[in-house]
């Protein structure tokens, strides 16, 4: 086995393990969504109507639209809490030690963002089967057509929390970056209300809504669950993780990067 798939193995197997014995982390991945679903969703559901919208061919019930925007918020706070074990490692030692590998660094990143990303579709993957036993079901091939739409959803907000990561000195200030990140992404997004419903509040709103890639993620994997093909999305989501790479490469790089500021 070459030198680039052993690290491949050993960082993705590491990601695991880190996740297998973190049991909290696989709890409260599930319970905030699913409070979105069973507990808020059911408020909301007689006081904003949803019409018929692409993917949609007939009327649904808030809880089934807001499925693909909770499987992103999945992805987007695990691709968060990635960053954070980055900054730990960072503190700890052993990401410089990591970093200082003969291997490429781009690929050592890229091995870490593949890692993080295969256990924010495992989240995401149970999330949906939750969600099934409460009778809130997608087509049956839209669960697998949406396993490559969560993937390289996941693979952009990995690649975004790199770059924050690369920015954050200390564990302590990761916190406030996340507060800033996380919900005005969230919230400013098409994961919880369609953006024509936005538009009909503030066109502000709808025009950030409609900047922000996080909608782009939601739609992309709302789409590949209802088995619908949205190319808009899929050049956005695609067009912003290879920014969001680069950006953490460059972030990275100890001489030209944020790094070398760090020392």
């Amino acid at each position: 086995m070459s030198a680039w798939l052993i690290a491949l193995r050993a960082i993705v197997g590491r990601e695991f393990l880190r996740f297998v014995h973190q049991r909290e982390r696989f709890l409260s991945a599930l319970v905030r969504p699913l409070v979105w679903l069973l507990i808020f969703a059911a408020g909301f559901r007689a006081a904003l109507g949803v019409s018929i919208i692409p993917p949609y061919q007939t009327y649904i019930t808030y809880e089934t639209y807001i499925v693909p925007g909770l499987c992103a918020m999945i992805l987007l706070f695990n691709g968060m809490q990635s960053s954070l074990s980055l900054v730990y490692d960072r503190e700890m030692g052993s990401m410089r030690l990591l970093l200082t590998s003969p291997l490429p660094r781009w690929w050592l990143l890229f091995c870490r963002l593949i890692g993080s990303s295969a256990i924010s579709v495992l989240q995401a993957c149970a999330f949906l089967a939750i969600a099934a036993a409460f009778d809130i079901t997608m087509p049956l091939w839209g669960y697998v057509a949406a396993l490559p739409a969560l993937f390289l959803a996941g693979i952009m907000l990995g690649a975004l929390g790199l770059v924050l990561s690369s920015f954050v000195k200390q564990l302590e200030n990761f916190a406030g970056v996340m507060n800033f990140v996380i919900f005005p992404m969230f919230f400013l997004s098409s994961a919880l209300y369609p953006l024509w419903k936005m538009r009909e509040s503030s066109d502000l709103l709808y025009d950030i809504c409609s900047f922000n890639p996080f909608t782009y993620a939601v739609e992309l994997i709302r789409f590949a669950l209802y088995l619908e093909w949205n190319g808009l999305a899929l050049a956005v989501v695609t067009g912003a993780t290879v920014l969001f790479s680069l950006l953490a490469l460059w972030g990275y790089d100890p001489a030209r990067g944020l790094m070398k500021r760090k020392g």
